[in-house]
């Protein structure tokens, strides 16, 4: 009969190699949008109405190392004068978009409307991103009750201006980066 020792030391010696990792990255891109635009809307038989509109996206994605990065975010949309529209969101961005200094990015999904009848559907928007994280983003949507909207938004996503930025690194050195290298370098 083996010693208890015996055993675990062989037990040990097997198990050895699940200790052992390889070095790896597992950063994730991530949005934090807020900015201010116009929007016009109607639902049912009314007339367009113009108004003013904020804009605020938060989410999260792939790697910022990826020349496509795949996410989904969640946006909230205020109209000022009428209420809001919220929407979950996927999201197809390129390296440029996420880093700089210059991208864009593709948003569709679907979005709910809390405010008047209220109203169900798909939400879409394409958003040129551009250096220092500022964004200029088309948006629109069509629901139930023959509900649509039209906007641009421009503004700022403060990951992008912090974390992901790339651009101007000689003039402002970016600490800590989520990229593994910067764009210059790929």
């Amino acid at each position: 009969m083996r010693s208890p020792i015996a055993i675990l030391v062989a037990l040990a010696g097997l198990l050895a190699p699940l200790a052992w990792s390889s070095p790896s990255r597992a950063d994730t891109s991530a949005w934090a949008f807020f900015g201010a635009g116009a929007v016009g809307w109607k639902q049912g038989d009314s007339d367009l109405v113009y108004d003013g509109a904020l804009s605020l996206d938060v989410g999260v994605g792939t790697t910022p190392d990826a020349p496509i990065i795949v996410g989904g975010l969640m946006r909230a949309t205020p109209l000022l004068d009428s209420g809001i529209d919220l929407a979950l969101l996927a999201r197809i961005a390129t390296r440029g978009f996420q880093s700089g200094p210059l991208g864009l990015a593709l948003d569709a999904g679907g979005y709910h409307r809390f405010w008047g009848p209220g109203s169900t559907g798909v939400a879409g928007a394409l958003t040129l991103g551009g250096p220092l994280g500022i964004s200029l983003s088309l948006q629109g949507s069509y629901g139930t009750d023959n509900a649509m909207s039209f906007g641009a938004i421009a503004g700022i996503d403060v990951l992008r201006l912090t974390v992901y930025r790339q651009s101007l690194l000689p003039l402002w050195p970016n600490p800590f980066p989520a990229q593994g290298r910067d764009v210059a370098s790929r």
